[in-house]
């Protein structure tokens, strides 16, 4: 495993600790992102670093300089012995209170990284009776409070999908719990709009910039009911993964042309660029 960064030093995974009073445990307050690291090197790093400012600010967390980060991931990534991996980078509001009000500590940074599989086989999900919020506090922020989705995608194993899909609360489809989704209906690609709720994730912005898509309302019930041509998923380790079923009913076609063009676009990033 590579060192860990905590807060100014790097150490062993053994020795990488926070204290038991920091927020981003007693509270979960604290934002994150991940990260791919493909042939050694952080992907869209730039884009990552911006939205990770962008939640520190959008939670009233004091950000962390872009540059500093961006020296912990390098710090980190010059230990590890793998060419494709995910790196986490976690900022937290720092030690406080055992409530919701905050301390006066500065705040926490942890960089670590590990290996993963990729995604090769296509997706099965399942949509989750909860929804998301569109007027939420934490609308649009990358924040370390998963416990719904942790519940959400634990439903969706025991009904025998990968992943689970949130509508919001106007009835329209939403975000999985780590990943955007983008569907064709009448030949048209489509994904939701910021407005559904949705986290904005780095992969869906390089495939609506780079391949195209409309931004907009698809009901919840059309794509429960897999009435949709193609399906896919799209996040940063997932890339642009088909969808093959959706609460069990098979989706049209599965990787079909449109999916098939955003993979192929997105493989020419990776390729092509670092830092697109």
């Amino acid at each position: 495993m590579p060192l860990v960064y905590v807060n100014g030093a790097l150490v062993t995974a053994e020795n990488a600790t926070v204290s038991v009073f920091d927020h981003g445990l007693i509270v979960g307050d604290g934002v994150f992102e991940t990260i791919l690291l493909y042939r050694g090197r952080p992907f869209a790093l730039s884009r990552h670093l911006a939205r990770l400012e962008h939640s520190t600010r959008g939670l009233g967390i004091a950000p962390i300089p872009s540059d500093d980060v961006a020296r912990a991931i390098a710090a980190v990534v010059d230990t590890a012995e793998f060419a494709i991996g995910r790196i986490r980078v976690t900022v937290t509001s720092g030690a406080g209170p055992l409530g919701s009000g905050r301390g006066s500590d500065p705040p926490t940074l942890v960089v670590a990284a590990d290996p993963f599989e990729s995604f090769d086989e296509p997706s099965s999900v399942a949509v989750v009776p909860w929804s998301r919020n569109e007027r939420s506090a934490l609308f649009g922020l990358k924040t370390t409070s998963y416990a719904e989705n942790a519940l959400a995608l634990e439903r969706a194993h025991a009904r025998g999908a990968d992943e689970a899909i949130f509508g919001n609360t106007a009835g329209m489809l939403c975000e999985g719990t780590g990943s955007n989704v983008f569907v064709v209906i009448d030949g048209e690609l489509i994904t939701p709009p910021p407005s559904s709720g949705l986290l904005q994730g780095v992969t869906r912005a390089l495939i609506l910039e780079r391949h195209g898509g409309t931004e907009r309302d698809v009901p919840l019930a059309r794509f429960a009911g897999a009435q949709v041509e193609e399906a896919f998923l799209s996040s940063t380790l997932r890339g642009v993964q088909p969808i093959s079923t959706i609460d069990g009913k098979g989706v049209a076609t599965v990787a079909g042309p449109e999916t098939q063009k955003a993979a192929a676009t997105y493989a020419s990033l990776l390729a092509d660029e670092v830092d697109p």
